[in-house]
């Protein structure tokens, strides 16, 4: 069990806040919240900022935790030991050549399954539940798709750790499993794998929860279940109004009307124009500008002395 828990990964801050993105969040977008937020921190663009800095090492050490599919998942199934355990180090309190500690075959059953332990060959069980087998613990896991692969349905595999009997001892391992998506599939949705998840040395064995994540694309997220999409706007137009010309997951572009006195943040819901036929948000963001013309930086400073 060694390696699956590390108590100084827990006792950091949590790498999906620090990116900005949630667990249910596609790979794919992690690594674009990435580049994004480091572009924004990084030493070049915030010379002899220190709060800057610091904020761009700690959004690096975040992406080193969760930036690739293994990463992710190695972290999350520290973060799930973990939450079993209470705790960092080995999930059994193991001490030497015993992989159960002083307690034995009984702690390690109460604290990974809830009760369940033996004591002298006998299964303890409370008098409550007796007709109740103890059950080894569910896995979390998620896989990521593309749109058209939600669409169309298919089977994806994935793979994850999990503890296994091997005659009176308990070991770790790599599991590759396939799921069957059905066409029509909906980002954040759980497939329950029945009996794949982790063996209970006395019982029967948990599942594995896989939830579905689409990778909604570039410039788009899902929020609550709705699609997110951000239109990048000149802060001439969120202030003054007009149109801007918006591409939507469709393919169909258009031109959105932008009324005057916008927010950043402010958004435009449009029914049935998102994810297979639902709706979609359009969320107004500052567009940047990496680089001025002569004209433009003599109209800002004009503003500025203006007061605005």
């Amino acid at each position: 069990m060694k390696g699956l828990l590390d108590s100084n990964d827990m006792a950091e801050r949590d790498p999906y806040s620090v990116l900005g993105v949630s667990k249910s969040s596609s790979d794919a977008e992690i690594k674009r919240s990435f580049r994004k937020k480091a572009r924004q921190f990084h030493p070049d663009r915030n010379p002899d900022d220190a709060a800057a800095e610091a904020k761009f090492k700690e959004v690096q050490a975040a992406y080193d935790k969760i930036g690739s599919a293994e990463l992710r998942r190695e972290f999350d199934q520290k973060q799930q030991m973990a939450n079993m355990f209470g705790g960092g180090g080995s999930p059994f309190g193991a001490r030497g050549g015993n992989p159960f500690g002083g307690g034995g075959m009984e702690d390690m059953l109460g604290q990974m399954f809830g009760g369940g332990g033996m004591r002298g060959g006998a299964r303890q069980r409370n008098p409550a539940t007796q007709e109740r087998r103890p059950k080894g613990a569910d896995i979390n896991v998620g896989i990521d798709i593309t749109m058209d692969e939600a669409k169309e349905g298919g089977k994806f595999p994935f793979t994850f750790k999990r503890f296994k009997k091997n005659g009176n001892d308990m070991e770790t391992k790599t599991t590759t499993l396939k799921i069957n998506v059905s066409a029509g599939a909906s980002h954040g949705q759980i497939k329950r794998l029945k009996g794949q998840g982790h063996d209970h040395p006395q019982g029967d064995t948990g599942d594995v929860l896989v939830t579905i994540r689409i990778d909604a694309g570039e410039g788009t997220y899902w929020e609550d279940g709705i699609l997110v999409q951000e239109v990048f706007t000149p802060y001439s137009t969120l202030l003054l109004g007009g149109k801007i010309k918006v591409i939507l997951p469709s393919g169909k572009s258009g031109n959105l009307s932008v009324a005057a006195n916008t927010q950043i943040g402010d958004r435009r819901r449009m029914a049935g124009a998102g994810f297979d036929g639902g709706d979609l948000d359009l969320e107004f963001v500052l567009q940047e500008t990496e680089q001025l013309t002569k004209q433009q930086l003599k109209a800002l400073k004009a503003l500025q002395e203006s007061g605005l």
